[in-house]
């Protein structure tokens, strides 16, 4: 898997080897979101867009405004957090269409947007979006 120099990148990106499914990490990554930033977890969401449906069903869905691509954790705030969640060991991994872009449109129109290697990447990044977006805000 590559990654576009502008989407910064968390987690060990030269680890390889045996590491659970993204489904498994993001539970992680939310559970403990629950459990250490409540406040966050109430507002912290994943957008179902992925699977497989018919041309009936995805058209109803895009026309109801799914968007393709949207990441895998989005937390709604002032700098709002934007991140994409996958293996631990990357090479494990593969982009959806449309992930990258949404990724770099988010950063472009001001979110912190990032790529996650595992739960341990995505609080890494939790980490520096909060840091950043406290300093932000005062």
């Amino acid at each position: 898997m590559k990654f576009k120099f502008e989407i910064p990148v968390f987690g060990d990106i030269d680890y390889r080897g045996q590491c659970p499914p993204e489904a498994i990490e993001q539970v992680t990554f939310f559970n403990v979101l629950r459990r250490d930033y409540p406040e966050l977890a109430m507002v912290a969401t994943h957008i179902r867009n992925e699977g497989k449906r018919h041309s009936m069903q995805t058209m109803k869905q895009k026309a109801e405004g799914m968007v393709k691509g949207a990441s895998d954790v989005i937390i709604p705030a002032s700098v709002a957090f934007v991140c994409e969640i996958k293996r631990q060991d990357h090479t494990k991994s593969r982009w959806q269409e449309g992930q990258e872009n949404y990724l770099l449109t988010a950063q472009k129109l001001g979110a912190f947007a990032c790529v996650a290697l595992g739960h341990k990447g995505a609080l890494e990044a939790l980490e520096a979006w909060n840091t950043t977006r406290t300093m932000k805000n005062g």
